[in-house]
C-alpha cells in the first residue's frame, strides 16, 4: 500500500481506509472483511459480534461526561462495486485496491476505489479506536451486501440495536445532509429461444460499444450519460431493419447500479450487404457521437470484421428483444413534484445477455415515492412480457421518508454552519439508502446521512476528495460531541 495514502490528512481516517482497502471484499464475498472487522474489535477489546445475516456490530461506551447523551449508531456498509477498464489486470477476489493521489483526489489503478463506502467504514474505525474524541454510547452497525440487495440491512432484525440516533456515512457531496432516499425493485426478464444455423454467404461482425462515463444508476441518472446496453441496441436494430442483421450474441453491461459502460455484440450480414452495411452504421455511429459530445466524449464504437459464429438468434425472436429493449424506459421516469431538482423515479437497464439460447435483461428501478415504483416496473414487465419474457421482480427495498422536524438535523445543520459560515443543503438522494430499511424494524430511530465527496462512484473514475474528507472528519467529530441529552 503506498506510503502517500497513509500520510495524508487526517492520518487517523486514511490509514483506515489503506487497511481496509487491503481486504477483498466483493458483495456476497465478504467473509473476509468480516473477519477483518471482528478482529479489529476484538483488538479493541470492545463487545463486537455478527448477527444472524453477517451484519457486523461493535459497541463502545460513552467517553467520561457524555454517560447522558443519546446511544447513537454509527453505520456503513462493508462490501465494495467492483468494476475495472477492460484493459486492467486486478483480481477482485485475491489483490487490494491499488491507490494513488492525484492533486485533491485519491484514485485507484484502473478499477474502482471502494470510498462507497470505505471511507465512511474507516471513519467509525478511527473513532472506535480513538481515546480522545469525545461520544456518547456508541454501536457500531457495520452491514454487508448493501451494493447488491442491501440483504445485510434488510434481514437486520429490531432489537439488536439500542441506540436512538442513527448516523449513515454514506453520502457523496461534503455540503449536503440526506433525510430521504429511493427504494428499488430489481426487474429481471428471461427468455430462451431458438438458435439456427448460420446462413451460408454471411459475414461475421463484431460490434463494441465503449469508453462512457458509466457511474451511479441513482445519483448519476439524471446526467444524460450514455447508456451501453440502449446505444447497442439502436446499432442493432438500424442492421436488422435494413440490412437483415442477426444476432449471434451480446454482453453489455455489468451490476444493476452501474450505468452500462461496455457492450459487445457478434452479428451477421449477408455479404451482399457488406459494404453498404459499414456504410450506413459509419453515419448512425456518427449521429451518436454527435448526440453525445458534451456528456461522453469518450464514446468509442467499433465494428470489426470477425469469425463467422456457427448460430444465430432466430429473426422472429430477434425482432421482439429489439423492440422490447427499444420499449422499455431508460433514465429519468419522473421528477418529484415536493422536492426541487430531485429524481423521483428512474430505471436503468443495466445488464444484456444473449448467448446459447437464452436471454438475460436485467433492470434496477428505483423512485422515493412506492406506486411510482411499482408503475414503471409494471411498465417495464408489460414491454418484455409483450416479446414473450418471463419477468420477475426482486430485490425490493423501501424509500426513506423524510422528517423535516428531525431533532438530529438541527445538530447538524447548526454545526455545519459553524465550521463552514453557511448553511449546508438539507436534501433526499436518488440512491438507494440502507436508512429507508433500517427504519422498517427501527421506527423510531432518528436518522440522517452524510460524508465526503466521492465523484463516479460505481465507476473505475471513482475518487475521494483529501480536502473534503478533512472537512467530513471535522464535522463528525464535533458531532459526537454535541449529541443531545436523553429525554
Amino acid at each position: 500500500m503506498s506510503q502517500e495514502i497513509r500520510s495524508l490528512e487526517p492520518k487517523v481516517l486514511w490509514n483506515k481506509f489503506a487497511d481496509l482497502n487491503a481486504v477483498p471484499r466483493p458483495s456476497k464475498k465478504e467473509e473476509r472483511v468480516i473477519q477483518f472487522m471482528k478482529d479489529f474489535g476484538n483488538s479493541l477489546g470492545l463487545e463486537t459480534f455478527e448477527d444472524e445475516i453477517r451484519n457486523v456490530i461493535i459497541r463502545k461506551p460513552a467517553t467520561v461526561g457524555m454517560e447522558n447523551r443519546k446511544p447513537i449508531v454509527l453505520q456503513g456498509h462493508l462490501d465494495m462495486v467492483h468494476q475495472k477498464n477492460n484493459d486492467t489486470h486486478f483480481d477482485f477476489l485475491t489483490q487490494g485496491i491499488e491507490m494513488y493521489v492525484d492533486g485533491d483526489w485519491v484514485r485507484a489503478k484502473g478499477t474502482t476505489l471502494g470510498a462507497d463506502n470505505g471511507l465512511g467504514v474507516a471513519a467509525i474505525m478511527a473513532i472506535l479506536e480513538s481515546t480522545t474524541i469525545k461520544h456518547p454510547a456508541i454501536e457500531a452497525l457495520f452491514t454487508i451486501d448493501e451494493e447488491t440487495g442491501m440483504t445485510g440491512a434488510l434481514n437486520l432484525k429490531g432489537g439488536v440495536l439500542k441506540g436512538e440516533i442513527l448516523l449513515n456515512l454514506d453520502t457523496e457531496e461534503d455540503d449536503e445532509i440526506d433525510i430521504g432516499c429511493a427504494g428499488g425493485i430489481d426487474v429481471t426478464a428471461t427468455r430462451s429461444y431458438y438458435e439456427e444455423e448460420t446462413p451460408e454467404g454471411s459475414v461475421g461482425y463484431t460490434i463494441t460499444v465503449k469508453g462512457l462515463n458509466g457511474g451511479h444508476s441513482g445519483m448519476d441518472i439524471h446526467k444524460g450519460l450514455g447508456n451501453a446496453n440502449k446505444i447497442m441496441n439502436r446499432l442493432l436494430f438500424d442492421g436488422f431493419e435494413n440490412f437483415g442483421l442477426q444476432i449471434a450474441e451480446i454482453n453489455g453491461g455489468s451490476l444493476r447500479n452501474a450505468i452500462p459502460r461496455e457492450s459487445v455484440a457478434k452479428v451477421i450480414v449477408a455479404a451482399m450487404y457488406d459494404e453498404a452495411y459499414v456504410f450506413d452504421m459509419q453515419e448512425i455511429i456518427g449521429d451518436i457521437k454527435a448526440e453525445f459530445k458534451n456528456t461522453e466524449p469518450n464514446l468509442t464504437i467499433q465494428i470489426e470484421k470477425s469469425d463467422l459464429p456457427a448460430k444465430v438468434m432466430d429473426l422472429g425472436v430477434q425482432e421482439g428483444l429489439l423492440r422490447a429493449i427499444y420499449t422499455a424506459h431508460n433514465g429519468v421516469y419522473r421528477m418529484s413534484a415536493d422536492m426541487e431538482d430531485l429524481v423521483e423515479t428512474s430505471n436503468n437497464i443495466a445488464r444484456v445477455i444473449v448467448k446459447d439460447g437464452e436471454i438475460s435483461i436485467q433492470n434496477l428501478t428505483r423512485s422515493s415515492v412506492e406506486s411510482s415504483k411499482m408503475d414503471l416496473a409494471n411498465a417495464l414487465r408489460s414491454a418484455y412480457e409483450l416479446f414473450g419474457c418471463e419477468v420477475e421482480f426482486g430485490g425490493s427495498y423501501p424509500g426513506w421518508t423524510p422528517n423535516v422536524n428531525s431533532p438530529i438535523l438541527d445538530v447538524l445543520v447548526n454545526t455545519y454552519e459553524k465550521q463552514n459560515g453557511e448553511k449546508p443543503k438539507v436534501i433526499a438522494c436518488h440512491a438507494g439508502l440502507e436508512c429507508g430499511i433500517l427504519g422498517t424494524n427501527y421506527p423510531g430511530l432518528d436518522m440522517i446521512s452524510f460524508g465526503p465527496t466521492i465523484h463516479g462512484a460505481h465507476s473505475p473514475d471513482e475518487r475521494a476528495s483529501i480536502s473534503s474528507s478533512q472537512k467530513f472528519w471535522k464535522f463528525l467529530v464535533e458531532i459526537l460531541e454535541n449529541i443531545p441529552e436523553k429525554n
